[in-house]
């Protein structure tokens, strides 16, 4: 049995939809915080310009890892497209783990959710290449929650988001 034919998971239509939704608010924030700075102070937005190295690598992989992870997720799964486009965001989410361990001064409960990408992609590639595709799902699946819930806590206040964002 081919890898298109494997019957997939079941899954909500509706949870679906709804993290799509969640991870084009989060993004559409991020890129407004990012361009327009919100109403921030003007010291915060200066601060842009000094940013780390880890940091613009975080923000620059994230980006584009919440809309092509739920593309991904929507639309068809095994074919070409599919394994490709899934390599691409696994390459995104694995940098954007790694790096953000450099991202801040000190550990946070947040780079808890590093250490799930970090564990859990390889586990899921793993899965799919057993035919296991109901764990794989589960562990890609668990992986964009991640990043919607990690990319919501870096608008708290206090948080570089949230500040830009909300001064």
């Amino acid at each position: 049995m081919t890898t298109a034919n494997r019957p997939l998971p079941k899954r909500s239509s509706l949870g679906t939809i709804l993290l799509i939704a969640l991870g084009t608010i989060i993004l559409t924030l991020t890129l407004t915080a990012l361009s327009f700075g919100g109403a921030a102070e003007p010291e915060s937005v200066r601060s842009m310009e000094n940013l780390p190295l880890p940091l613009i690598l975080h923000i620059a992989t994230v980006v584009p890892a919440l809309p092509l992870g739920a593309w991904v997720l929507f639309r068809r799964k095994g074919d070409a497209l599919h394994r490709l486009l899934g390599r691409i965001w696994a390459a995104l989410m694995l940098t954007t783990a790694v790096v953000s361990l450099w991202v801040g001064e000190s550990f946070s409960f947040i780079h808890i959710f590093s250490a799930i990408v970090i564990v859990s992609i390889p586990y899921a590639v793993w899965q799919a290449r057993r035919g296991n595709i109901e764990a794989h799902y589960k562990a890609m699946e668990g992986v964009y929650i991640g990043i919607i819930i990690a990319g919501a806590f870096t608008f708290i206040p206090g948080r570089l988001f949230g500040t830009m964002l909300f001064g």
